[in-house]
């Protein structure tokens, strides 16, 4: 089994995801009643059954269980313990995830990006606001408008924003470096024209007025802000943004769900613009089956489009 860790470890899988296929390898081995050289498709299916039928396992989990039984027998296979790898061309029905949103085209995106700066930045009225509350306000707003383009535009997810440094935005050259994480893969990105102006003031103005609030130094790029009544705050967490954001994009949008819709329109818009190679590098995703996801949003659209444009 140390062999076995050590190939998983060299497949980049999480500690948690080795440790899960461990205990499925070893429940699995527990259940054979025979030598594991000898087992065959046959078992294999019976074992799956067995999952269903006694421990009611989901068809997900029993996914995750064949998963990792076809990972242990192809390091069996490319050490020559075994003849042939058992899992081969079994398929779980059943979990495949549909990704199936109501969509933003690229103009829809670029009208919500400029209604959100109209409605929280050129015009917002803040005599609603205590004077002194006045100014944290208004550097929130000024963050909040840059995070939410980098979800507009970029089609980041929210964890990818909480890692994003100073030196990962290029001005001149007008990019954006994300950095990988367990399930995606680092990439360079465009920014938008519009985006540019307001990184620049965010970055030379506004974000050293966050740092009046900090004891501690800091390159990440989006900070929060101290706790009413507080006076400074060392956190770098951001994930307690995500949701006022989302209830201001709601504000001024009745289509708006989440920011996974939004996410699944950005990536929708790529799939049809560069085709899915293209896609799967801007979305950050590892594997291409990952871009195919979001397939059927894209016919989902186009059958919008043939319903919209059809004389009959």
């Amino acid at each position: 089994m140390k062999d076995f860790i050590q190939y998983l470890q060299q497949k980049n899988l999480s500690k948690s995801t080795q440790d899960y296929y461990q205990l499925y390898i070893d429940r699995f081995l527990y259940w054979l009643d025979k030598d594991i050289i000898d087992c065959t498709k046959k078992d294999i299916l019976r074992y799956l059954a067995y999952l269903k039928n006694h421990k009611n396992q989901a068809n997900i989990t029993r996914r995750n269980n064949l998963i990792a039984l076809n990972h242990y027998f192809t390091f069996l296979l490319q050490n020559n313990d075994i003849a042939n790898n058992p899992t081969a061309l079994i398929k779980i029905r059943g979990t495949k995830k549909k990704m199936l949103y109501n969509i933003y085209s690229f103009d829809e995106l670029e009208q919500l990006n400029d209604n959100f700066h109209h409605v929280f930045i050129r015009n917002f009225d803040d005599n609603h606001i205590p004077k002194n509350q006045r100014k944290q306000a208004y550097l929130s707003r000024q963050r909040n408008y840059v995070l939410f383009s980098l979800l507009i535009y970029q089609g980041l997810i929210t964890s990818e924003l909480q890692k994003i440094n100073l030196n990962d935005i290029d001005l001149i050259k007008a990019t954006i470096h994300i950095k990988g994480r367990t399930k995606g893969e680092q990439r360079t990105m465009s920014l938008n024209a519009s985006q540019i102006g307001a990184l620049m003031q965010y970055v030379q103005n506004i974000r050293p007025q966050f740092l009046a609030y900090r004891t501690q130094e800091t390159n990440q790029l989006f900070l929060p802000l101290p706790e009413s009544g507080k006076t400074t705050n060392n956190s770098t967490q951001i994930s307690g943004l995500i949701k006022p954001l989302s209830k201001q994009a709601r504000s001024i949008d009745s289509k708006f769900v989440n920011f996974k819709q939004i996410r699944a329109s950005v990536i929708t818009y790529w799939i049809k613009t560069y085709g899915l190679r293209k896609a799967q590098y801007l979305a950050g995703h590892r594997h291409i089956n990952s871009t195919e996801n979001y397939l059927p949003n894209d016919l989902e659209s186009l059958t919008d489009d043939m319903a919209k444009f059809n004389p009959f």
